[in-house]
């Protein structure tokens, strides 16, 4: 973790100048239009192991990891279990369990890659595995949608780990480990036919290839990874090849520093995204948009905290990482020692939204989400982490566009600043929300609702409020306060008893 510092000015002031960027750039984005998921998470099955791959295709998202068993939601670790070997299917409505099932074992004993073709009919599969149930297979299958059939055309024989899937109307492409496929030099990256026939592309990489995108209507194939060198020349974890040759079309020599790698690839219509991990000093951490068209870079975030995933919707960038210093990336937050697991920015500018459900680290590296998958209306995220929102929740989790279910944080804790003749002058701390960066703030006295002001505020932003309220000099009143989203509402707070002076500065009087 970095700390962060700003010259010339002190650390408070630094916080609160960034707290506002923050919600001055968020109040644009609204008004721009852009709007998130909830940030309140859907009942999901769970694995008792790592997830590190989604796709939908048909109705179903596919689940591949490094897992023996799922469970349903709100089922303790061992409770319920049902046995699934590193692969499930659920429904992507509904997120029930379906009977489509496959033991991916051997080798690695893990999958790591999922891809549908474009018609949806057949999903690939990639990892390091050396059989599907009984049937002998080399780290990549592939199984019929319709049936879950494992099929028997596709055995390519690839000598290490499959990272990476991508699929075009004619072709798939594996990404990995490997330095070989069906008996032929393939340097971590390598083109069959759609029945698993190797086909003629070939390109050079030194290091393992983790995330391809396929952009066939600009001749491009877009790979990242941890290379340092592609087809004899120095390519630093990005680069873009002929889809039919293997020859470099654009390459990325800016876009990356040394220590940076590759994690995941997204595109939309007309923009490809990046997320990338960091090692050391000097690395990039974060996400980067480019142009397809002419791989023009958009934008480039600033953010601490290696991204893991990022997939966009709507305008929106998705991502998963472990943010947790996002000073200089507009509506971002200081470093606060609090990683942050999810975000949303606008594909436009690299705003960072009011959308801020949250994970832990979880199991093996701690990374939390390593995987998501917007299957028609809703985002599937995978990874290692075993809560969400603060609530156990292992491996797997979802989040719809509504509706909003959940309720800002307990209400305040009300406290008197001053009593005066016939005024009480009320304090309190903001609340916050995980979707809604205005909230509405109850005042009632004695039961009846005397005021409602509304403040935008967030994790790291939560200023001091104040409320005077004219009564009767020496009259004595109860305050309570609720806050509110506009669809969810907390609870009152315990009530506070105050005299109202009789004399404007008289010595506070106060009950609880």
């Amino acid at each position: 973790m970095r700390k962060s510092t700003t010259r010339g000015v002190t650390t408070a002031t630094a916080v609160v100048l960034l707290a506002t960027a923050s919600l001055t750039s968020a109040a644009g984005a609204e008004a721009r239009g852009e709007s998130t998921l909830t940030a309140d998470p859907l009942a999901t099955w769970q694995t008792d192991g790592i997830v590190w791959s989604l796709e939908y295709a048909d109705g179903v998202v596919y689940v591949g990891g490094t897992f023996g068993n799922v469970r349903p939601p709100g089922a303790a670790a061992g409770e319920k279990e049902v046995a699934r070997k590193n692969f499930a299917a659920f429904d992507a409505v509904t997120g029930e369990l379906l009977p489509c099932t496959h033991s991916f074992t051997g080798a690695g004993d893990t999958v790591r890659a999922l891809k549908a073709s474009r018609d949806g009919r057949v999903l690939y599969v990639g990892g390091s595995f050396g059989r599907v149930d009984g049937t002998a297979v080399s780290s990549a299958a592939a199984l019929d949608t319709s049936d879950c059939a494992l099929r028997k055309d596709f055995r390519p024989a690839v000598s290490a780990t499959v990272r990476a899937i991508e699929t075009t109307d004619d072709a798939v492409y594996l990404g990995g480990d490997f330095t070989a496929v069906s008996g032929k030099t393939r340097r971590h990256l390598a083109k069959l036919d759609p029945k698993g026939a190797l086909l003629p592309f070939k390109a050079d990489i030194d290091k393992s290839v983790r995330a391809v995108v396929a952009a066939p209507e600009h001749g491009k194939l877009i790979v990242g990874g941890d290379f340092e060198q592609v087809n004899g020349a120095e390519e630093r974890s990005l680069i873009a090849l002929e889809p039919s040759t293997g020859a470099t079309v654009s390459s990325y020599p800016e876009w990356l520093p040394f220590r940076s790698v590759v994690k995941s690839l997204a595109r939309d219509e007309n923009n490809f995204y990046v997320g990338a991990e960091g090692f050391g000093t000097g690395m990039f951490d974060g996400r980067i948009a480019g142009r397809l068209s002419d791989d023009e870079m958009l934008w480039k975030d600033t953010c601490w905290g290696a991204t893991q995933a990022v997939v966009p919707y709507k305008g929106v960038l998705y991502s998963g990482s472990h943010a947790h210093d996002c000073n200089m990336t507009p509506g971002g937050f200081p470093e606060h020692h609090n990683r942050q697991h999810f975000l949303a920015q606008s594909v436009t500018d690299k705003r960072i939204l009011h959308w801020f459900p949250d994970t832990n680290g979880g199991t093996g590296e701690g990374q939390g989400p390593r995987t998501l998958e917007m299957a028609g209306e809703i985002l599937w995220a995978g990874g290692e982490f075993t809560t969400v929102n603060d609530q156990p929740q292992q491996s797997l989790t979802r989040f719809a566009a509504g509706p909003d279910t959940g309720a800002p944080e307990a209400a305040p804790r009300l406290k008197v600043a001053e009593t005066g003749s016939g005024t009480v002058t009320l304090t309190w701390r903001a609340a916050w929300d995980r979707d809604d960066a205005e909230l509405t703030y109850l005042i009632y006295r004695d039961g009846e609702l005397v005021a409602s002001p509304k403040q935008r505020s967030a994790l790291w932003n939560r200023p001091e409020m104040t409320y005077t309220d004219t009564v009767a000099p020496g009259s004595r009143h109860r305050y309570t306060i609720a806050v509110t989203d506009g669809d969810n509402t907390s609870p009152k707070s315990a009530p506070l008893a105050v005299t109202a002076g009789a004399v404007t500065g008289e010595p506070l009087r106060e009950e609880h």
